[in-house]
């Protein structure tokens, strides 16, 4: 059954060595995602599954002990998903679990077993709200942390440029992760998420999913649209 999760933003930039001089600009986000991992942890939970959205080749699960970098970035800094358990698949991590690895180390997570798993922006609602369901039923006090962003259109220099659409999908998205509205994640509009570019869509429907239910109540911790991009921090517990 899920007992708690978290939902933050995955830009490859929450990582200091990454954003370089422009490091500081997120760390209100950073301290928002730990404090969020900090609900995680005081939910006891058995195991901690992560998702986050993935290309093909990163799609599927990866077991606790899975590499992955942000060398394609161009900074020589490496991570893990939890402990090296001689599990590891061979393939790395996608870009989305890296940071979440990176955001379980920096917060010295040791509190379960984690398991990570790559979900494809194509993946249909009602599919979607199936893998929560089966994630929920894995283990009896299970939690999750769902990286993904909302709109990437919020300005001009937005990756996808201005879109008059990106700041009402994002402020709908906010109240419904921040109130746990599990009906409202079901009901999103995934041809409009994917035209503004929100990766998190997919992933979000999974929670819907996985918290059927589970009468969580929500809290929002962050909200914001630094570079063009909706960044959302929100705890269910």
């Amino acid at each position: 059954m899920l007992v708690a999760a978290a939902v933050c933003p995955c830009p490859p930039l929450l990582v200091p060595e990454l954003a370089a001089g422009a490091a500081p600009e997120l760390d209100t986000a950073r301290a928002a995602c730990t404090d969020a991992l900090g609900v995680l942890a005081a939910a006891r939970p058995d195991r901690l599954v992560v998702l986050g959205p993935a290309e093909r080749s990163g799609r599927g699960t990866h077991p606790e002990g899975t590499p992955g970098s942000f060398r394609g970035f161009g900074v020589d800094v490496d991570v893990r998903l939890g402990g090296a358990t001689g599990e590891a698949s061979g393939r790395e991590l996608p870009p989305s679990l890296a940071v979440a690895a990176w955001l379980l180390e920096r917060t010295g997570w040791s509190d379960a077993p984690i398991e990570g798993i790559g979900v494809g922006e194509p993946l249909e609602a009602e599919r979607c709200i199936e893998v929560g369901r089966e994630i929920a039923a894995r283990a009896e006090r299970v939690v999750l942390l769902v990286m993904g962003d909302a709109s990437a259109c919020r300005t001009l220099k937005a990756p996808g440029y201005l879109d008059e659409r990106a700041a009402p999908f994002d402020a709908e998205v906010a109240r419904a992760l921040g109130t746990a509205d599990v009906a409202a994640l079901k009901a999103l509009d995934t041809e409009l998420a994917y035209e503004l570019k929100a990766s998190g869509r997919a992933p979000w429907q999974v929670l819907a999913g996985a918290a059927e239910g589970a009468d969580l109540a929500g809290a929002l911790l962050y909200e914001d649209a630094p570079y063009g991009v909706g960044y959302v921090v929100a705890t269910w517990s």
